[in-house]
C-alpha cells in the first residue's frame, strides 16, 4: 500500500526496532504535549482558547478538582504488543534453531522495507532502481554470510554500477536525483543487512545477533516508557517534538544494563566492554531515529507504510537497526573476536 502523503507533517511515534521475544518494542522518546515545530506545525490535541475558558468557568462553579496527567501512547498499544511479540518470537526461534533461517527472515524484512521506501519516495517523484537494489542486496547479504566480506563489498560496487545503467532508460530529467536516491538506499538498507550477516556468520553468531536485536529493543522500550511517563524536555523539537532527554536517559539505562549482562554472559567479554557497547548502541539508535524522522518530514508522510498494526510500516521499525548494525558488529569484532575477550 503506498505511503500516504499529507499536506501537514504529523509527529512520528517511532524510535523503533524489531522486538525480541517477550519484550515490547514500542516507540517514541516522550509524550505529546501540544508543541509546535520551527515550521509552525501544531502537535497534540490541546484545547482551544474558547474551550479552555469554558473549562475554567465550569471548574470555578463546581469547586476545586484534582489535576490528573493523561498518558498518551500515540499508538494502538495492544496491536503493537501483539506484533512485537510475534516478530520477536520469530527472531528467537530462527536464531537458536537453524540460524541460517534468521538470514532468510532478514532478507524478507529487507525486501519489504525496500518496497515501502520506494513507494514513500514516489510521493515526491523520486524513483528508485528497485530491481538492481533488491538483487544486489540479496547477493551482498548471501555472500557476506557464506564467503568473505570482500565479495560483498565487490557486489556493492557492481550494484552501484548497475543502478547507473538501469536509470539511463528513464531519460535525463531527474537522472541525478533518482541515481542519488538509489545509491543512498543501497547504503541505507542492504549494507546494514550485510553487517547482520557478518555477525551471524561467526561460530557464536546467533548470540551476537541476539545481542544486537536486544540492545535495539532496550533502547526503544526504555526511551518509550521514560518518554511517556516523565518526558518533559524535547531533544530536537524541530525534527521530532516527541523525543525527550528523559526518554534518551531511559533508553540508556536499559542499554547499559543489557550490555553489561549479555557481553560477559553470552560472549565471555568484560563488564566495561558491555557498558561501552550499550552506550554506543543508544547513541546511534537515537541518531537513526532522528534521521528517519527527518526523512519522513522531507517526504511529508507520517509512516513509511501500514503493514504492521500499531507500528506503521516495516521501515518504521528499522530506523535504529540500520545504523546500529555496523557499530555493534565492529565493537563485538574488536572486543570479543571468535568469542574471546581481548
Amino acid at each position: 500500500m503506498p505511503a500516504e502523503k499529507r499536506t501537514e507533517v504529523e509527529p512520528d511515534t517511532g524510535f523503533g526496532a524489531i522486538p525480541a521475544a517477550g519484550t515490547l518494542a514500542a516507540s517514541g522518546f516522550g509524550g505529546d504535549d501540544g508543541q509546535q515545530d520551527s515550521a509552525g506545525h501544531r502537535y497534540g490535541d490541546g484545547p482551544s482558547a474558547a474551550q479552555a475558558g469554558t473549562a475554567q468557568a465550569g471548574t470555578a462553579q463546581a469547586g476545586p478538582v484534582t489535576e490528573r496527567r493523561s498518558i498518551k501512547t500515540g499508538r494502538n498499544l495492544p496491536a503493537a504488543i501483539a506484533v512485537g511479540l510475534l516478530m520477536g518470537g520469530v527472531v528467537v526461534l530462527t536464531l537458536f534453531t537453524v540460524k541460517v533461517t534468521f538470514l532468510l527472515y532478514v532478507g524478507i524484512i529487507l525486501a519489504v522495507a525496500l518496497w515501502e521506501f520506494s513507494r514513500a519516495l514516489q510521493t515526491r517523484e523520486i524513483h528508485l532502481a528497485l530491481i538492481p537494489i533488491m538483487a544486489g542486496g540479496v547477493a551482498m547479504v548471501t555472500l557476506a554470510y557464506w564467503t568473505q566480506a570482500g565479495w560483498a563489498l565487490g557486489t556493492l560496487g557492481l550494484t552501484g554500477i548497475c543502478v547507473l545503467g538501469w536509470r539511463l532508460r528513464g531519460g535525463a530529467d531527474g537522472y541525478v536525483r533518482d541515481v542519488t536516491a538509489s545509491i543512498f538506499t543501497l547504503l541505507y538498507l542492504p549494507l546494514a543487512a550485510v553487517f547482520v550477516a557478518l555477525m551471524l556468520a561467526q561460530p557464536d553468531g546467533a548470540r551476537r545477533a541476539f545481542i544486537f536485536v536486544t540492545l535495539t529493543v532496550c533502547s526503544d522500550t526504555g526511551g518509550y516508557l521514560a518518554g511517556i511517563l516523565i518526558g518533559k524536555h524535547p531533544m530536537v523539537p524541530s525534527i521530532s517534538p516527541k523525543k525527550t532527554w528523559e526518554g534518551l536517559g531511559g533508553g540508556a539505562v536499559l542499554c547499559l544494563a543489557a550490555g553489561a549482562v549479555m557481553v560477559p554472559g553470552l560472549l565471555g567479554g568484560h563488564l566495561w566492554q558491555g557498558l561501552l557497547l550499550g552506550a554506543a548502541a543508544v547513541g546511534v539508535a537515537s541518531l537513526g531515529d532522528l534521521a528517519e524522522s527527518m526523512i519522513k518530514r522531507d517526504l511529508q508522510i507520517k509512516d513509511m507504510g501500514h503493514l504492521l498494526p500499531g507500528h506503521g510500516g516495516v521501515m518504521d521499525r528499522l530506523d535504529s537497526l540500520v545504523v546500529m548494525a555496523p557499530v555493534v558488529w565492529l565493537l563485538l569484532a574488536v572486543f570479543v573476536p571468535n568469542g574471546r575477550s581481548v
